[in-house]
């Protein structure tokens, strides 16, 4: 039996993709940081020592996307057209949503994930002198545009 992930040898590879027609591809993912109500007054306050807790995991989410075949084995290498982070400050939490674009022959799904995470892990580093009870969750891919498979909307209950 061959298993479809490992190659003829029986080894792990990357997926060839050198066939494939470029596309315009976009995908977005979104997470969540829950953390207390005071750590939440002193982001918006500024409050925070390190600095700037939006500003810095905004461009820590970018450069996660730009490094992302760094840190998953079987990623693509590639060229992005575009990636931007958004926040939007709730309650209890930090929403954290990404989007990413290229025009090529593989999807932005991993980048924009890798994003959000890289955000996400960036506030908790920021914050956790003053609050080391906040939890990272529901990171998850929200929507991919282009390539073979079409698209792709996460239908939310």
């Amino acid at each position: 039996m061959k298993l479809t992930h490992f190659n003829e040898e029986g080894r792990a590879h990357m997926v060839e993709v050198g066939d494939k027609d470029d596309t315009k591809r976009v995908a977005i993912a979104r997470g969540r940081i829950n953390m207390s109500r005071t750590t939440i007054e002193m982001i918006r306050d500024g409050m925070i020592e390190k600095g700037d807790v939006l500003s810095v995991s905004q461009i820590a989410g970018i450069m996660g996307a730009k490094r992302t075949s760094d840190l998953i084995p079987m990623c693509h290498n590639i060229f992005l057209t575009g990636a931007d982070i958004r926040f939007q400050i709730l309650d209890t939490g930090i929403e954290i949503e990404s989007e990413v674009k290229t025009t090529g022959k593989t999807g932005v799904e991993m980048e924009a994930l890798v994003a959000v995470s890289m955000a996400a892990l960036t506030i908790y580093d920021m914050c956790k002198a003053v609050d080391k009870d906040m939890v990272i969750e529901d990171i998850k891919l929200m929507k991919k545009v282009g390539g073979k498979s079409g698209e792709y909307i996460r239908k939310e209950n």
